[in-house]
């Protein structure tokens, strides 16, 4: 079934940092500090590892604020959104303004001058790569001050109490027997947005290869 909850980190970026190769475990984060009222949330951003099987994807580009709904202006802090296309959710696969329908993959990161061009028309093209690859392709975004919205999944049942956030990746289309298709949903997505001095917001979407990029009603992978 879909996530219990999902929502929207509103706050001011702290800082950030990768796993340490030591410690990462299967699964490779860049780890993004967020200041909010109620204190200092914890964002996994996952862009996967070369420890596992399941490569990783990731575009980013730049939005107008109008593009995100009623998101932009909900005071500092978390806040649950319903998965609906007007509520402010994100879905991949759905909303007007994330949806790449030029079909480009690049196995590297295209000449700027090229991004420029398919982000003059609409395009937002997959990447792929290694785990360093993505956490470098969202670094660059996560400017120290600026304002953050981080989309996913709260912690609920951390053990210290922490303030979280994860899942901040697709969340539909993973594969039937994987132990992720329980979890398929539509409308809650995860995401990474940073706000820019000219008004406008970075964003940084980040999926895994075995995800499907066409669904059903309930997330599931179709032909």
């Amino acid at each position: 079934m879909p996530f219990d909850r999902y929502g929207v980190l509103s706050g001011t970026l702290y800082r950030h940092y990768r796993d340490k190769p030591d410690n990462q475990g299967r699964w490779f984060h860049v780890n993004v500090e967020v200041d909010a009222p109620d204190g200092r949330y914890h964002c996994a951003v996952d862009v996967d590892s070369h420890k596992s099987n399941v490569g990783v994807q990731w575009k980013s580009f730049t939005l107008d604020t109008g593009a995100l709904g009623p998101v932009p202006a909900l005071a500092p802090g978390y806040h649950d959104l319903a998965s609906t296309p007007d509520s402010g959710a994100l879905d991949y696969l759905r909303h007007p303004a994330l949806v790449d329908r030029s079909g480009v993959m690049f196995q590297r990161r295209p000449p700027s001058w090229l991004l420029d061009l398919l982000d003059l028309f609409g395009s937002r093209p997959w990447h792929a790569g290694s785990n360093i690859d993505a956490a470098a392709a969202l670094e660059p975004i996560l400017v120290t001050g600026r304002r953050i919205l981080v989309f996913g999944e709260p912690f609920d049942n951390d053990p210290e109490g922490d303030l979280g956030m994860h899942n901040i990746h697709q969340n539909q289309g993973d594969p039937t027997g994987s132990q992720w298709w329980a979890e398929n949903g539509i409308w809650q997505d995860g995401a990474t947005l940073t706000l820019r001095p000219d008004g406008r917001y970075d964003v940084f979407l980040n999926k895994f290869s075995s995800q499907a990029s066409h669904t059903d009603s309930a997330g599931h992978p179709v032909a």
